[in-house]
């Protein structure tokens, strides 16, 4: 049988190897993607599969959002790997139309809500979800009454809290509905040589170029990833974060359950609040 897979952030880096390489194994790959024409070129190009299929998606939008929900709710009865991989790290803070700082709406709350409209399905399918954090995530430590950042703003700091955010989600993923047959992981791809730190400039980014030769290529950077969807019998291993394909240590502010749940709570508030419409059993 035919598998789905449904990934963000596929126009660049690990999620444009990790599309193709899922597409070169059979599955049926669809990207959730913020420019679509950009998808386009790069099939055009052969640069990505011309048979992976593209939606519109701005994760930074819950209205952008919840329509690809509706899209993908419309188009398929079967998701079996659902694999949030974008992220962004932006070196001045911004807010976004809903109102919230942008590393926060990109990295996490976009994809907790892309995740929950969809969970019906993912449910039934017994699907996995695939959470791509970092390493970064041990420079994060969740302030509940900033989460715009409004007092302090460090690009790093945000971005740490954001992929801080993407374990406690995976791990709530897991306590929640794993016993409905769903199964999440979390994990880090490795210092990857992409347009990632684009955005910095001068110092920093001098120090990032010297030592590039230390970061691993894209395609190399895209393994977990291809690994977690692909593994057989892997479900045991839900709640887990991975680095190298293996199980891998997480920082110890990343293994506080109430923080975890709180956020849990916080999102499917703001969710709440914007009129989102989600399963009830995602509460």
């Amino acid at each position: 049988m035919t598998k789905n897979a449904l990934i963000t952030g596929l126009t660049s880096g690990i999620g444009l190897e990790t599309a193709n390489a899922l597409a070169g194994k059979g599955f049926v790959v669809t990207g959730l993607i913020r420019d679509v024409e950009k998808g386009r070129n790069l099939q055009r190009t052969g640069k990505l599969a011309e048979n992976i299929a593209l939606i519109d998606c701005d994760l930074a939008s819950l209205k952008s959002v919840e329509k690809t929900v509706q899209e993908v709710k419309k188009n398929f009865s079967n998701i079996d790997v659902l694999i949030n991989n974008a992220g962004g790290i932006f070196t001045k803070r911004s807010i976004t139309d809903d109102g919230f700082e942008r590393t926060f709406a990109v990295n996490h709350l976009g994809h907790f809500a892309l995740t929950i409209g969809l969970l019906d399905i993912l449910k039934n399918c017994r699907a996995r979800v695939i959470n791509v954090s970092s390493e970064a995530h041990k420079y994060g430590k969740l302030n509940f009454e900033d989460l715009n950042a409004e007092r302090k703003y460090s690009a790093m700091k945000v971005y740490g809290d954001g992929k801080l955010c993407n374990i406690y989600f995976t791990q709530e993923l897991h306590r929640r509905f794993y016993s409905s047959g769903l199964s999440a992981f979390a994990l880090h791809p490795g210092v990857v040589r992409t347009n990632f730190f684009s955005p910095f400039k001068g110092p920093l980014a001098w120090l990032i170029k010297l030592f590039s030769f230390l970061m691993i290529n894209s395609k190399k950077g895209a393994q977990t990833s291809v690994y977690l969807a692909t593994e057989a019998n892997f479900e045991h291993q839900s709640g887990q974060y991975f680095k190298n394909k293996k199980i891998a240590r997480i920082s110890s502010v990343a293994q506080d359950k109430e923080a975890a749940s709180r956020l849990w709570e916080v999102s499917t508030n703001i969710l709440k609040k914007h009129d989102f419409k989600f399963s009830t059993n995602g509460n």
